[in-house]
This record gives structure tokens, sequence and C-alpha cells, in this order.
């Protein structure tokens, strides 16, 4: 993941992976299948780590407001992020690595679910949409706008209305 994270995909050989783990080239090659694979693998694993990241800072917020900004500013700086959308991009080409994404894109999605049904409960808040479909929408959004931003497009991160995509409000009264 460290190699990976400084000097990304082809910048790092199997052999200087395998040298940083103590471990023997081919053994890279028959656990992970290949180096995109193990790429991939990397990718995820630091986007989720990042997730959990966002956790503490939005329990922090008092209004739903302040959590939706917070969530979409901390989202969209998190490093693993670009490598993520990176990792996602490789399997246009390597098809084979497209049920790993999807497996780990589940895995993401049901880890931001299990939050934000925590936080809507902590303060009572609620969702226009059922909590699965906010999250994989809200991680869409930022994996997409990575991705414009990765491709060269002149923007900054307060072009995108991330907070935006979020529906998170207060019960209202009565309900």
């Amino acid at each position: 993941m460290t190699l990976f994270a400084e000097r990304g995909l082809g910048s790092v050989s199997v052999a200087e992976i395998a040298a940083a783990a103590g471990a023997h080239p081919n053994q890279i090659t028959y656990y992970f299948g290949s180096k995109d694979a193990l790429f991939v693998h990397a990718a995820f694993l630091m986007l989720l780590r990042d997730a959990e990241r966002l956790e503490p800072i939005g329990h922090r917020q008092r209004t739903p407001k302040a959590f939706r900004e917070a969530l979409a500013r901390t989202a969209l700086a998190l490093p693993a992020v670009p490598i993520a959308v990176q990792a996602m991009s490789i399997t246009r080409h390597r098809p084979e690595l497209q049920p790993l994404v999807r497996q780990n894109l589940g895995l993401l999605f049901r880890q931001a679910q299990r939050y934000l049904t925590a936080v809507l409960e902590r303060h009572d808040w609620v969702i226009d949409r059922p909590a699965d479909t906010e999250a994989r929408t809200f991680w869409s959004a930022v994996l997409g706008a990575r991705l414009i931003s990765e491709s060269g497009f002149a923007g900054r991160s307060s072009d995108i209305d991330l907070a935006g995509v979020l529906t998170v409000r207060a019960r209202p009264a009565g309900e």
C-alpha cells in the first residue's frame, strides 16, 4: 500500500513490492494474480481505512448542514480516493478484476450505510431515501468528482455541491 500510495502503480515493480513485503516476487503473483490485482486490493484497503476517518468528523457535527459539509469536504480530500479511481479504471481493460472492485465497493457502501444509520439514530436526523441509496449516492459522487478532477477539468472542489447529494436533515416536529 505504501509503495503504491507514494509512487503510483506504474512506478512500482513486483520485485520492489516483494522486497518490501519480505516475500518472493512469484508469491505476489501467486496470491494476487498480477500487480494490477494487488493494486486494486491495496487501493480499496486504503480507501476503506480512509473512509473510517470520516466517522469521528461526522459524529462531532451538531447540525445536519454541518454534517453534510464536513463529510463532503473531508471525503474529497481523502488521499486514497484518486488511487481508488485509478484502480476502478483498470477494470475497463482488465474485466477479470471487476468482481474484486464490485466486492470492495460493496464493502465501502455497507460501511457507509452502517455509519450513516448510527449518525441518524444518534442525532435523531432523517434522510429522504433509503440509507443504502444515500451511501451509494454519496460515494459515487465523491469518486466521480475526483475522476473529473483527475481528468484535468479546471475546477475546484467547491464547484461541486457534494454536500447537496446528502439528504440528511433534522426530523420535522411531530414526526
